[in-house]
């Protein structure tokens, strides 16, 4: 049976939530299912007595949960930033199931630090910070009322990582980029593809996000992103600035 402490390279990252309650029962999910690290990012105003009164016993992960005021800073220094949503559309096609998702999540906390991000209560993440997102995982519901509730969405999640880790399935050893320095090599990416005329305004929206399921889907190590940005320079003449 896997250390439970595998499931402390977790973090459940909450974007923009707008009822502390919600924190708060997320954050009783999180104990329930074996998970500790609680992100906020632009949470509501401090009425930590509405959030304590769900989390139920779960303080503690309250207590120590961190905030952000941008989700590219929230989750800088994790390796594998995987959405959540409920819409699936046709231009993405990293979208996992819950249980899909848990068997190759597991395997890599050995070495590696993974968020899982949920948006907003009504409408979910926004464009901005599902471009952040290497994966997406879709929860299957009734087409007659899909919207899950907050918590409720955290749960289904939550427990197939739980099932998933006592499952002793194998290690993958990688360790993978940190999202600061995927995000410094998308951002000297498009400056090399404007310099060699590829981008304009009129396409770079579009081919920057197909690129970035592109390369989130091959997982890339520190090593290939040093190298990609080697030829990246040499190609177009733009340099690789340590600060993006």
């Amino acid at each position: 049976m896997p250390e439970q402490s595998s499931l402390d390279n977790v973090s459940i990252v909450l974007v923009n939530t707008k009822a502390p309650a919600n924190i708060g029962s997320v954050a009783r999910c999180m104990m329930n299912t074996g998970l500790s690290r609680l992100i906020l990012v632009r949470p509501p105003e401090d009425r930590q007595d509405d959030a304590m009164k769900l989390a139920a016993g779960a303080g503690k992960v309250l207590l120590e949960a961190k905030k952000f005021e941008t989700l590219r800073d929230a989750v800088a220094d994790h390796q594998l930033v995987i959405g959540t949503s409920r819409h699936l559309s046709r231009h993405r096609r990293n979208i996992h199931s819950p249980r899909d998702a848990a068997g190759w999540i597991i395997p890599l906390l050995g070495r590696n630090r993974i968020a899982l991000v949920f948006g907003r209560e009504v409408n979910g993440l926004e464009k901005e910070d599902l471009s952040l997102c290497h994966e997406l995982i879709a929860i299957p519901s009734s087409e007659a009322f899909p919207s899950l509730n907050l918590s409720h969405a955290v749960m289904v999640i939550a427990y197939e990582l739980f099932l998933a880790a006592h499952a002793g399935l194998p290690a993958d050893e990688r360790a993978l980029a940190r999202s600061d320095e995927i995000e410094r090599f998308f951002g000297h990416l498009q400056t090399a593809l404007r310099h060699i005329t590829f981008l304009d305004d009129a396409n770079a929206k579009h081919m920057m996000f197909s690129l970035r399921q592109l390369f989130g889907r091959a997982r890339l190590e520190p090593r290939d992103v040093k190298i990609l940005r080697g030829i990246l320079s040499a190609v177009s003449g733009t340099p690789e600035r340590k600060d993006g």
